[in-house]
């Protein structure tokens, strides 16, 4: 048994498995216009745990980018996904705030 596929093979299911509930993510905020629920503490761990993926690929010697590159393009699809909410989470924040000083008044 190759236990270097094998081990590509669970982390990629892992990077895509949670790789699938940030595009339900980033839809949910576009759709709801507001950051209430949402947590920026959370996001930027999240885009930490995927730098430091994306960066132990780039300079891993052994890490061989002509049969494992699909599995650096998940945690880059992911960074991006979460880079998106991050983004959605102050645009709605500013959107939050707006609402909130028109009601006051």
């Amino acid at each position: 048994m190759d236990y270097k596929l094998f081990a590509d093979i669970l982390e990629a299911t892992m990077i895509i498995c949670f790789g699938i509930s940030w595009p339900l993510s980033v839809y949910k905020a576009w759709k709801s216009k507001t950051a209430k629920g949402m947590s920026i503490l959370f996001l930027g761990f999240i885009i930490i745990g995927y730098t430091a993926g994306i960066v132990s690929k780039i300079i891993n010697p052994t890490f061989d980018w002509s049969t494992r590159w699909w599995i650096f393009v998940c945690y880059c699809f992911n960074f991006a996904m979460v880079s998106i909410n991050i983004g959605l989470y102050f645009v709605n924040k500013v959107r939050d705030n707006r609402l909130a000083k028109q009601e006051q008044v």
